[in-house]
């Protein structure tokens, strides 16, 4: 159940003849009273004498009644309760319940308080209700009306339990502005998919992944077709700046302009200039070499690898590190990782990667302040696949690609438990809703490469296929045999040669593959293990014109190298 207090306004009348009428966006079914200050209020809904000048003297009472110079200019009150679409349609009896609830939650009319605020509660739709209510209290004092919006949210926690709703995740104050529905119906009319605010949020942040300098994050704002201005103070440095779409105007014709921290709370200058103290571009560089030494342009493949192993180094800070602000980092420069995958993504993936980068923005953000000069790995990743350009998603970047959503699935579903240990109920959510969108675009993504190893294990020798399945139920004797049953068992039979042939011992390789995380819980054990060994060992994750099955006699294959190598090798750059 969503609690939205709106702008206040200076006309009862107007917003009466609204929740009353016909409506602008959604159609208003039989507007009616279900609960007011007073009992014999009149309705003109149900009542056919009731008028909305009538409706509007009464509230407005306390108002006139007061000398005109101490009037508030702003004095109505506008609330707005939505039950959630899953949630069974309530009666007129419980909706006026949640509304005597919800006014003295706010302090508009606190239990047994006669002087209180006059309100009325109008229903139009079964889904929620609105509560319109004056600001001057019958005694002429004003309400106390702080934080009404943090104690509406809580009271809705309440009335949640009680009538058994859709348990709604409790904020902490660290989301982005909500868009307005006045925002939400111009990008209707202007045949938008996001309102401008959302858009903007989007390409701001897909600006600041992987960015070295405040210089850099303004060209890529205005790279991307924004209007950019800024703000600079007498003494030269700058102070904020702020954003518009082209399209987007006011009704004098002028673009409608937004600073960062009205995006977003971690999009405002300051905390974005704090990621530009890491040093994302290579480890030998310094801070302001960074700032003005463009990174190589490296090859989608390439970077996608790289990330991979950023992922995976991440993934193991936030499973044991105890320093909050290095874990928060970890997890905010995840963001910046998959606001980049999305912009370079290709096209078959990109819709599931967008909404995934989406999602995880409300995770990669909390009130624990994130020591951005802990994520060099994930920082300097991002930047790589920025630079790197797109991807077509076939043969070794999609496989790339495939190898990386793999890792970036167990690092979101690992910050999700992060969060869920610290209560940030909402961040934990967002974050198990983009591992589902990184699921779906590893599906799409892992398709063609998996079917390229599968064919290949397919045709290795029985011999040689009997000798794998021998050395995976000596390596994982509890998890052998439902491996052996997937589907994925022909490509890791496949990597399994390919280690070999590379002078890997494969038992050993898939015991310490296992032991790095659990594997209970994978869709698949066998796409798990393809992907960890190909990192581990650094073969190539898409190449079906070399390391063919038959180039090994199954002597060779099934001869261990007398020394094994380190399985833990310095991944190639």
């Amino acid at each position: 159940m969503i609690p939205s207090i709106h702008k206040r306004g200076s006309e009862t009348i107007g917003l009466i003849r609204y929740l009353y009428g016909p409506g602008t966006d959604e159609e208003h079914i039989d507007p009616h009273l279900v609960a007011a200050f007073d009992p014999l209020t009149p309705d003109p809904g149900r009542d056919p004498k009731a008028t909305y000048e009538q409706l509007q003297r009464l509230l407005d009472q306390p108002v006139n009644a007061l000398p005109a110079h101490r009037r508030p200019k702003k004095h109505v009150w506008h609330l707005s309760v939505r039950a959630a679409p899953d949630d069974p349609i309530l009666s007129d009896e419980q909706w006026g319940d949640i509304a005597r609830r919800t006014v003295a939650a706010t302090g508009i009319a606190p239990d047994g308080d006669d002087s209180a605020c006059r309100w009325a509660a109008v229903r139009h739709a079964d889904d929620h209700i609105h509560i319109i209510a004056t600001l001057v209290r019958d005694d002429g004092r004003r309400p106390r009306l702080h934080n009404e919006a943090r104690r509406a949210q809580t009271e809705c926690r309440r009335i949640e339990a009680d009538y058994n709703l859709r348990r709604v995740a409790s904020g902490d104050g660290t989301a982005a502005r909500r868009t307005t529905s006045a925002e939400r119906h111009k990008a209707e009319r202007l045949g938008r998919d996001r309102a401008a605010r959302e858009e903007l949020r989007e390409t701001v942040r897909r600006a600041v992944a992987g960015s070295a300098s405040t210089d850099e994050f303004l060209d890529r704002l205005k790279d991307a077709g924004l209007l950019v201005r800024t703000k600079v103070l007498p003494s030269g440095d700058l102070k904020g700046y702020t954003v518009a779409l082209p399209g987007d105007r006011n009704k004098d014709g002028e673009p409608i302009f937004f600073s960062g921290s009205k995006l977003a709370p971690d999009l405002s200058l300051p905390r974005i200039q704090e990621r530009f103290t890491t040093n994302s571009a290579s480890p030998e560089t310094t801070d302001n070499e960074q700032s003005q030494r463009p990174a190589a342009p490296s090859a989608p493949a390439t970077a996608r690898r790289t990330t991979t192993h950023a992922a995976w180094a991440a993934l193991l800070v936030l499973d044991h590190s105890g320093d909050e602000g290095t874990a928060a980092a970890q997890i905010a420069a995840t963001g910046e990782v998959l606001d980049a995958l999305a912009k370079t993504s290709a096209l078959h993936t990109r819709n599931e990667l967008r909404q995934a980068a989406w999602e995880f923005e409300r995770a990669s953000r909390s009130h624990t302040r994130a020591e951005f000069r802990h994520a060099h790995g994930l920082r300097r990743a991002a930047r790589d696949l920025v630079h790197s350009g797109p991807a077509f998603g076939r043969g070794e970047d999609g496989a790339g690609t495939a190898m990386v959503l793999d890792t970036l699935i167990f690092l979101a579903i690992a910050a999700a438990h992060w969060h869920a240990k610290r209560q940030h109920a909402q961040q934990a959510e967002a974050a198990r809703r983009a591992a589902a969108h990184l699921r779906s675009a590893y599906q799409q993504a892992a398709a063609e490469p998996l079917a390229v190893l599968r064919e290949r294990g397919r045709r290795i020798a029985p011999p040689l296929r009997r000798h794998h399945a021998t050395t995976v139920r000596a390596a994982l004797p509890d998890l052998a045999e439902t491996l052996l049953a997937e589907p994925g068992w022909d490509a890791l039979a496949a990597t399994l040669s390919d280690a070999t042939q590379a002078g890997h011992n494969p038992q050993a390789l898939l015991t310490e593959a296992a032991a790095r995380r659990e594997l209970d819980t994978a869709d698949s054990i066998s796409e798990v293990l393809v992907w960890r060994l190909r990192r581990m060992t650094d073969l190539p994750a898409y190449d079906p014109a070399t390391t063919q099955a038959g180039r090994l006699t199954d002597r060779q294959a099934m001869t261990p190298p007398l020394t094994a190598p380190s399985t833990s090798r310095t991944p190639r750059r």
